[in-house]
């Protein structure tokens, strides 16, 4: 995996447009989320580095995706905003937390890079991949998926205003075409 990740990270040429996870990223700091949770994963490489080196961010690294949903609770009880980072197969490991959700109704954000989707090569990820959206709703969990790399300000945008000002949950599928097929 750590070779995935550093190519995923590798920076952007001079001359090219900004990333589309740049953006991402920047567009979460400026709607004010300080907190970044996660599981090491290549499909969020570049948003993990980016609040690692960021000094006026929390990059907490997680055991299991679960401790991400009580993370942002705790956030939201004490007044900051933050994001779950997570791949498809992590939705998984959350499905008892984010009843905590449905009850309690704290604002919940995640980003899920998506697999067993678009040129997936690994049979394993096609079954939590189709199982992602229907347990997230299950769960009370609105949707949004970005497939391009135009959607992602935009849909950034119109999650955490829901999340923050409305106090939903909502997860932004990372579609795998947007993010890449992983090569085995």
């Amino acid at each position: 995996m750590t070779s995935q990740i550093e190519h995923a990270s590798a920076a952007a040429p001079e001359d090219s447009a900004p990333r589309w996870q740049d953006q991402l990223y920047d567009c979460l700091r400026e709607n004010g989320v300080k907190q970044f949770s996660y599981v090491p994963d290549a499909g969020h490489a570049i948003l993990i580095e980016r609040s690692l080196q960021d000094p006026d961010a929390y990059s907490i690294g997680l055991t299991s995706e679960e401790e991400g949903v009580a993370l942002a609770a705790g956030a939201d009880l004490g007044g900051a905003r933050s994001v779950l980072l997570m791949q498809s197969s992590g939705v998984g490991n959350c499905i008892n937390m984010l009843s905590l959700m449905k009850g309690s109704g704290f604002p919940f954000l995640t980003f899920v890079a998506m697999r067993g989707e678009y040129g997936e090569g690994n049979p394993w990820q096609f079954a939590m991949g189709q199982a992602v959206q229907p347990v997230l709703e299950a769960m009370g969990v609105i949707c949004l998926r970005a497939e391009s790399p135009e959607d992602v300000v935009p849909m950034v945008n119109a999650a955490t205003t829901m999340v923050f000002k409305s106090k939903q949950r909502v997860a932004v599928l990372l579609a795998q075409k947007l993010i890449g097929v992983k090569k085995f």
